[in-house]
């Protein structure tokens, strides 16, 4: 197996374990921001599967064709979407949906033969392989796992 490749399923798999875990929180720290003016716990889990969604749907397809990748959506409108969205949903509903996309993830990624992980692709002006490219989701991932992990020693050290 590519390395990347195995790197990026075990980051996928230990992702939804730990997201598994902020089912303990209570409701007032999944609500709670994690800085002034900032996404709470719920906001950021909440944005997540709307990102799965769109490499699921606009770019894993489209890695093996010579068609041009699609137009990625604005990102502060969709995040603002998934903000919305993960307002109005229940702790559990929003870990749920997590898991259920994270899961998608790991079988579309895990069905990338392992030669392609080099190919090149190009996504405007930018030419990088398919292993950088979804790796990128793991930099994403960790920067705001370590917010919520910052706010909650914080929440717990008072």
């Amino acid at each position: 197996m590519h390395k990347n490749k195995e790197q990026l399923l075990m980051h996928y798999e230990n992702s939804i374990e730990w997201v598994k875990t902020l089912l303990n929180l209570s409701e007032t720290q999944w609500r709670t921001p994690i800085a002034k003016d900032k996404w709470t716990i719920a906001e950021i889990i909440g944005h997540f599967p709307a990102w799965d969604q769109f490499v699921l749907k606009k770019r894993i397809p489209y890695f093996f064709t010579h068609q041009e990748l699609p137009k990625a959506p604005d990102e502060n409108e969709l995040n603002d979407q998934s903000s919305k969205v993960s307002k109005e949903k229940s702790k559990e509903e929003i870990i749920e949906d997590f898991i259920a996309e994270r899961r998608r993830m790991v079988i579309a990624i895990n069905n990338i033969e392992d030669e392609l992980w080099d190919q090149q692709i190009k996504i405007g002006e930018t030419s990088l392989t398919i292993s950088d490219y979804l790796r990128g989701f793991i930099e994403h991932d960790i920067h705001h796992f370590k917010q919520i992990e910052e706010l909650l020693l914080a929440i717990d050290g008072n």
